[in-house]
């Protein structure tokens, strides 16, 4: 006999319940209770993923658990937030036991790496789709905006770009080789930046992270900004994976510059404070690279080594 909802979430979803000094209420009434301590401000947000759309059909469940969640912390990382809780509105179109059970683990795997427990959501029947709403927390008054960029500030990226699009870019070739591999790896499991997010609070004059592409992403934070900027080709940071098999691709840049799916942090940063920033990115072991400067006349520029003018499409995810 199939499992009915109730039984679903006390076996998948209930039982690991995790200990959080902010949840006064967690799963099993109407609402959760949920406690904002005082001098900090709430961060929420809340993301869908659809099987065929925003993943592939053929991820494992586990990916999928890791991956549904990944995305929805980027989003915290990248206003300088600190994880706090998870709801989960989970839409199947039956009670697949072992499907459950490995997404479930993939899910948790991430969430306890962060002490992240989830509070509450809905099961329902239909196809598959995934809507996580995660809250975090921000010092007052210290949440990363898009809005701050100022003409002089140097723009920055976390990690590297083009990994993602890459892999998609590749379909059927996950098990070639290493660098196959790690390419998937980064499209399955994209790491949310939420240390380095925190640290930014203090440095970074505005943020936004990297899930449409560098152009797309980058261009919102130029837009509430009223500013524009001049970004180098040749310093977006590119991992050896993707250097290695950059030859197998059309436009390699063109993967770097609007590809998507990085969920890296892209910032702005006051020229006085360059020096601290790197020092403290030493110490998280995180790579950032400078890759531009923001200017005062609107629009973004990208040029190339000999500094000429990269043309620049209209790159990046597009919903509708």
């Amino acid at each position: 006999m199939a499992l009915s909802e109730f039984e679903l979430i006390e076996r998948y979803f209930a039982g690991r319940r995790a200990v959080a000094p902010n949840v006064l209420l967690g799963i099993g009434d109407d609402c959760a209770l949920l406690k904002v301590p005082p001098g900090m401000t709430l961060a929420v947000s809340v993301d869908t993923s659809i099987a065929g759309v925003h993943f592939p059909d053929d991820m494992s469940p586990a990916d999928v658990g890791y991956r549904s969640l990944a995305v929805n912390l980027s989003d915290l990382a990248a206003m300088g937030a600190q994880p706090s809780w998870f709801t989960l509105a989970l839409t199947i179109s039956r009670a697949d036991e072992a499907w459950l059970s490995e997404f479930s683990a993939g899910l948790f795997e991430l969430a306890e790496r962060f002490s992240l427990p989830l509070v509450g959501g809905d099961v329902t029947r239909g196809p598959l789709s995934i809507s996580i709403q995660v809250g975090g927390l921000i010092p007052d008054g210290k949440a990363l905006l898009r809005s701050g960029a100022r003409a002089g500030d140097a723009v920055y990226a976390t990690g590297s770009l083009g990994d993602a699009a890459a892999a998609l870019a590749l379909r059927g070739d996950a098990q070639a080789g290493p660098s196959h591999r790690e390419l998937f790896g980064r499209l399955h499991r994209p790491t949310p930046r939420i240390e380095a997010g925190m640290v930014l609070r203090d440095l970074a004059s505005a943020c936004i992270d990297v899930s449409d592409g560098l152009v797309a992403d980058l261009g919102h934070v130029l837009k509430r900004s009223g500013v524009g900027a001049r970004i180098e080709l040749q310093c977006l940071p590119r991992s050896a994976a993707f250097r290695e098999l950059a030859e197998q691709f059309a436009e390699p840049d063109a993967l770097v510059l609007g590809g998507g799916d990085d969920y890296e942090l892209c910032c702005t940063v006051p020229p006085e404070r360059e020096v601290l920033l790197q020092a403290r990115f030493a110490e998280l072991q995180c790579p950032i690279t400078r890759i531009g400067r923001v200017e005062a006349e609107p629009g973004l520029r990208c040029v190339d080594a000999r500094g000429e003018d990269v043309p620049l499409r209209d790159a990046g995810y597009r919903h509708f």
